[in-house]
């Protein structure tokens, strides 16, 4: 197919295809960063691209320039990287990018010849959105698939959002009409405490996936992140009455099903001072990040 170009032809087991995006479907890049973490800790090797040209707006997604003493070393463009994973149980293929800008039925329909090509059994994607969520309990996953027993073997808590969607949601779609079962699973971020990254609902996201593929993942350094993580949080909100009053309303509501508004980019707007909390939680964290 026009667009994707080949690096190697493994033979792979069992191989699932996993896909999360950087922008409208990356809540505090949890998504995206559950990927980087598969990446860092499984045997990877290149499997293909998609041209970005086709796909990419260069005013919206640019590329980055790297100088060594003051010279062009090198210029980084946006890219869709197929990677292929080695797993105990099984294969993956893991596809990270931006979300395109274009040509989104074209995209998928390349993925699509990848997950034929490449015999995978499964598409999984996966996206994070802004949820009126307190940061306090535990992270609930929520997701959709295109078979019943796909959604039984994950527990998954079905998704109530109708409204616009991003190429997760495009994508999954694709995948339903294609005949090709696949899964979206999505992790809520609370909307008062967006900024990346979001440890908590990470380790919520790889958790479901392990669970859905039968994937033994070791999470206990994300349990350990999500602890400082919460700890940090739990610091900057003791110290505003009126958001800490804020989040003990979110708890008591905790029991129903989650009010999820991450698809539209916006919480609740009933946080006392939002804007203030958000600056001052995210100035805290980027303090403790640079101090560890």
């Amino acid at each position: 197919m026009h667009g994707l170009v080949w690096h190697d032809r493994p033979a792979l087991e069992r191989p699932l295809l996993l896909a999360a995006f950087e922008g409208w479907n990356d809540a505090a890049d949890a998504a995206s960063d559950a990927l980087e973490w598969l990446r860092r800790r499984l045997d990877t090797g290149p499997l293909a691209m998609i041209d970005p040209e086709e796909h990419v707006d260069y005013q919206s997604t640019r590329p980055r320039v790297e100088l060594v003493d003051g010279v062009v070393k090198e210029i980084r463009w946006p890219a869709y990287e197929l990677v292929a994973a080695r797993a105990a149980s099984r294969d993956l293929v893991l596809l990270t990018g931006a979300e395109p800008s274009y040509r989104w039925r074209s995209f998928c329909a390349t993925v699509l010849t990848v997950v034929r090509e490449a015999g995978c059994e499964l598409v999984v994607t996966l996206g994070s959105l802004l949820a009126d969520v307190p940061h306090t309990h535990p992270v609930r996953i929520t997701g959709a698939a295109t078979e019943p027993d796909l959604a039984a073997r994950t527990g998954l808590e079905g998704s109530r959002y109708e409204g616009p969607t991003g190429i997760v949601g495009v994508l999954h779609d694709a995948c339903r009409q294609a005949g090709v079962p696949s899964v979206s699973l999505w992790s809520p971020v609370p909307h008062y405490v967006a900024s990346p990254p979001n440890p908590p609902a990470t380790r919520g996201l790889l958790s479901g996936l392990g669970r859905l593929a039968d994937l033994s993942l070791d999470l206990r350094e994300l349990d350990v992140l999500a602890h400082a993580w919460r700890a940090s949080v739990d610091e900057v909100v003791a110290d505003d009455p009126q958001v800490a009053a804020y989040v003990r309303r979110l708890e008591e509501q905790a029991d129903r099903p989650p009010d999820l508004t991450g698809e539209l980019g916006a919480g609740s707007g009933e946080l006392p001072s939002g804007d203030a909390l958000a600056a001052e939680l995210e100035r805290f964290l980027r303090d403790q990040r640079r101090d560890g």
